[in-house]
């Protein structure tokens, strides 16, 4: 059980074995730097991780700690791979690791989006990449940041730096086709903004008012081409999407349970279950806007972006006051909890509702990556930078159920309560998707479902 710490600080005393261990192969250089292999650091404490093979890891990371690295090559410049091996239990909330050179305000290389894996000693391969930096041998600082404040949120097993690699894409990652990208974005910018009148409602955002379309234990993100490889799902949106659903096969299939029309992205959710009987959601809300400071840099998504937010392998209680929990709307709001005090229970007159918000920066180059997330990352301090310089809507589910609950409670086709996620393919019409973005979140004003003021 984790728990909030006072703050250390040592100066590089630390030996270790084959800390730093670089292997080449053709023009590639690699190198993988052992976490517990700090020359310096604030905030770590190094243990023994659970995993044959794992060896040790630098652990009871938070807010303002970091980790330095001499030594580090980073090899000639061009294009730099960087991967990270994380763990996090989710209690101390999501994060960020951001690499940076020199000191621990230098250039920023890269900054991973740290979500919760399971446990602390459940382990994901984070990915990103570098499009500049210093060649050489470089001291490069971790340094981590989380608003929560104070709580423990990561764990860390190496680094690794990969420079100079000229093998195609490596297996997940799907770049975005640049003529189609740059076509996209010049008929965009090309758009005129429609002035908004006087008393329109200075927010960000436009939606897609949708409802239930159809199940099937398909995810064409996670299991593309296999059918019924996934737990159940509920489908909104566009009615062909199944494991085999392409950008292409969407934009074909012109029949969809969202308006507007031309919108044929597929969604998709866990199924909700109570007592064993399927609850599909009675109206889904897909909000696109912005929580940037500046909206004006916003542009929409290209065609076939994919992404998931949530943890379908997150399994933990959700009590009340839990972060990003079901919750309940309308007349009487919660009357109370179901007996193991993971579910809401909601009055005769209110709704089972449920918010589940989706990352809003892009690295401007992939449009998937293989855990769906590392092409994406969260505003942070209401700006996009770093690794993720390309802000893009801010998309959310807005969920409502025609279920109050009881003191049984409800599971998930993925589990607990905890393991809501949800999966966004897009798939919209290039004009009318632009001229949202630029009527209503790049100029800020509120616009209905049918895309005006």
């Amino acid at each position: 059980m984790r728990h909030l710490k006072g703050l250390t600080v040592a100066a590089a005393a630390l030996v270790v074995t084959a800390a730093m261990v670089m292997t080449t192969a053709g023009a590639a250089t690699s190198v993988t730097v052992q976490a517990e292999a700090f020359a310096a650091q604030s905030g770590a404490q190094v243990e023994t991780t659970v995993d044959t093979g794992g060896g040790q890891d630098v652990g009871y990371l938070a807010d303002g700690d970091w980790l330095r690295y001499d030594g580090v090559d980073l090899g000639p410049a061009g294009a730099l791979s960087i991967a990270a091996r994380v763990a996090s239990a989710g209690t101390g909330g999501t994060g960020t690791i951001e690499l940076r050179t020199g000191s621990q305000t230098g250039p920023l290389l890269v900054q991973f989006t740290v979500a919760p894996t399971g446990g602390w000693q459940s382990w994901a391969t984070l990915t990103a990449t570098a499009a500049s930096h210093p060649v050489g041998p470089q001291t490069v600082f971790a340094v981590m940041r989380n608003t929560t404040g104070g709580r423990d949120f990561v764990n860390i097993n190496w680094f690794s730096f990969t420079a100079g690699a000229t093998a195609s894409t490596p297996p997940g990652w799907v770049s975005v086709d640049p003529a189609k990208w740059n076509a996209q974005l010049a008929e965009f910018r090309a758009m005129a903004m429609d002035p908004a009148p006087a008393n329109a409602v200075r927010v960000s955002e436009f939606n897609a008012s949708c409802t239930y379309s159809h199940s099937y234990k398909d995810d064409p993100i996670v299991f593309p081409g296999l059918p019924g490889a996934s737990h159940m799902h509920s489908f909104i949106g566009n009615h062909s999407t199944n494991a085999y659903s392409t950008a292409d096969s969407l934009l074909a299939n012109a029949g969809t349970s969202c308006a507007p029309a031309p919108d044929l992205s597929a969604y998709w959710v866990p199924t909700l279950y109570e007592h064993g009987a399927v609850v599909e959601p009675k109206a889904v809300v897909v909000y696109y806007g912005s929580r940037l400071s500046d909206p004006t840099g916003t542009v929409p998504f290209p065609q076939g972006f994919r992404m998931i937010a949530g943890d379908a392998k997150l399994q933990q209680a959700t009590p009340a006051g839990s972060v990003n929990q079901f919750y309940c709307a309308g007349p009487g709001g919660e009357v109370g909890r179901s007996a193991d005090g993971n579910w809401p229970l909601c009055a005769p007159g209110a709704t089972l509702m449920f918010q589940l918000v989706f990352p809003d920066c892009w690295d401007g180059v992939h449009l998937d990556s293989p855990d769906h997330k590392s092409h994406v990352a969260y505003t942070y301090n209401g700006a996009c930078g770093g690794a993720y310089p390309v802000a893009i809507p801010s998309i959310s589910f807005l969920l409502a159920y025609p279920a109050s609950g009881t003191a049984d409670g409800f599971t998930l086709s993925s589990g607990m309560a905890s393991s809501i996620h949800g999966d966004a393919f897009l798939a919209w019409d290039n004009a009318a998707q632009g001229h949202r973005v630029k009527n209503c979140i790049v100029q800020k004003a509120k616009c209905n479902t049918a895309g005006d003021f």
